[in-house]
């Protein structure tokens, strides 16, 4: 679900999963190390919404389309 309807947390979908990435991409990252920091604030109840490494792509492309993220050498990078 990209967007939360009236039966999904924001935080459950793509959307709510973007605003958590983009407060990781303090400086440049891989999807790997994205995804083991994104496990490890789970764990710790940072970020309580289960997401598959399937939505993190997904939410990476979504992120991509509309000009916040770009990649450089295999890094993700925030837009200015």
């Amino acid at each position: 679900m990209i967007i939360p309807t009236k039966h999904t947390n924001f935080s459950e979908s793509l959307l709510g999963f973007g605003c958590y990435i983009l407060t990781r991409l303090q400086y440049p990252i891989s999807i790997d190390d994205l995804w083991k920091q994104y496990q490890i604030d789970y764990k710790n109840k940072i970020y309580f919404a289960k997401h598959s490494f399937d939505n993190l792509l997904l939410t990476i492309v979504f992120l991509y389309s509309i000009g916040t993220v770009n990649e450089k050498n295999g890094m993700i990078i925030k837009c200015v």
